[in-house]
């Protein structure tokens, strides 16, 4: 039995696509990477429009996409954190590795969570879990000079994996001639936007606003981050290759992300900030708080980075963030790196108060714990947590 978003185009064979489960709790994973020409992501990405499709390019250069479903985690509530590291254990537990390929080549899980535990989707988010991660059937990793294409597939508990071997390695091949024949500017032409809507009046928004503000001159609330939906209607289906390409361009120190657990449904972006970075017992965070705009020109531009650098209520704001980190990273951590100043990141459009945090874990034990015990930071909930996500 296939699995079940994986790409139905031609691109698999009937025989080995007989072989595989599409349910971990049936099966045992398996997974197999080869040495892959290098490949436009966004290229992938359109060629597999019409299944689950992932993507996700940091910094430093790193890059992994991901189309076809092998398995889904999903949890719900509180410990929706703890529920999916737990899935993930188990999942991984008896997983077989059929070569010897880079750490980053390996199976790798794509998802997120949502931002309240006790969040419902609604008809936007339905098809997002309130905890929601998928193992892809196909992931391709580029960083430096290595370009890896993986499969991961699950086999009956008393198959030998070792047997499938060949039909794995027929499969993956195949795949790898298709993508190096890719034509990398496939990857559609922009939408034009049809229609703008706040769902929330101006009016409704600023008595929000208005009510927030006064709690915070009469309660212990000293920050709240506020947002509003905004959304945008299209003429045609929106090119999500061609977005994806376009925040690329534009935004090369930002993190990248897709996340389409069903054709067409899909969780894009691109941002500057990381939540956390765990490799083995090192962590890597960052305090990203306060911004002003960029200069037309090298004199503006340093103005308007002194400015905010000699802002009070920026400063004291980045300072909300800095201190919340340095609070909860210092019981768990033996080192712990927190600059007592921060510098400007400069971005292509806006610059930010920037301080980056590194430690070494007393325990370590994957991210999830870590994501766990810093979201929301103040730069997207507020301060004090609790009473500002009221």
């Amino acid at each position: 039995m296939k699995p079940e978003s994986a790409p139905s185009n031609g691109w698999e064979t009937t025989s080995v696509r007989s072989q595989w489960l599409n349910q971990h709790d049936a099966g045992r994973l398996i997974s197999f990477s080869l040495p892959c020409p290098e490949v436009d992501f966004a290229a992938i990405l359109a060629a597999a429009a019409g299944s689950s499709r992932f993507l996700w390019r940091d910094p430093d250069g790193v890059t992994l996409a991901g189309f076809g479903t092998a398995t889904n985690l999903i949890a719900y509530g509180p410990e929706r954190v703890s529920q999916i590291q737990a899935q993930a254990k188990q999942l991984f537990a008896s997983a077989r590795l059929l070569a010897d390929t880079p750490a980053l080549a390996a199976p790798r899980l794509f998802g997120g969570f949502a931002f309240r535990p006790d969040f419902v989707p609604d008809n936007i988010w339905t098809a997002f879990g309130p905890a929601h991660f998928v193992l892809p059937h196909y992931q391709y990793l580029e960083q430096g000079a290595e370009r890896w294409l993986t499969i991961n597939a699950f086999i009956a508990p008393d198959d030998d994996p070792d047997a499938i071997l060949p039909q794995l390695r027929e499969a993956l091949s195949a795949r790898i001639e298709q993508l190096a024949g890719l034509d990398g500017a496939a990857t559609g032409a922009a939408a034009a936007v049809a229609e703008v809507n706040y769902p929330l009046t101006m009016a409704a928004w600023e008595e929000i606003i208005a009510t927030t503000t006064n709690r915070m001159r009469t309660t212990e609330l000293e920050k709240v981050v506020l947002s509003r939906v905004c959304e945008l209607r299209f003429h045609d289906d929106i090119p999500i290759p061609a977005v994806l390409a376009h925040l690329d361009a534009r935004y090369p120190d930002c993190y990248r992300f897709l996340f389409e657990p069903r054709p067409y449904h899909a969780f894009l972006g691109a941002t500057p900030e990381l939540l956390v970075r765990v490799d083995g017992a090192a962590l890597r965070t960052m305090g990203l708080a306060g911004s002003i705009g960029r200069g037309a020109d090298e004199a503006t531009d340093a103005a308007l980075g002194q400015a905010l650098l000699d802002s009070a209520k920026d400063r004291f704001e980045h300072d909300v963030v800095v201190q919340m980190l340095r609070q909860r990273l210092t019981p768990v951590t033996t080192e712990l790196s927190v600059p007592d100043t921060p510098i400007l990141l400069k971005l292509g459009n806006i610059q930010h108060l920037y301080t980056p945090v590194s430690g070494r874990l007393k325990e370590p034990a994957g991210v999830l714990p870590l994501v766990d015990l810093l979201h929301p930071t103040p730069a997207l909930g507020g301060v004090p947590r609790e009473l500002a996500m009221e």
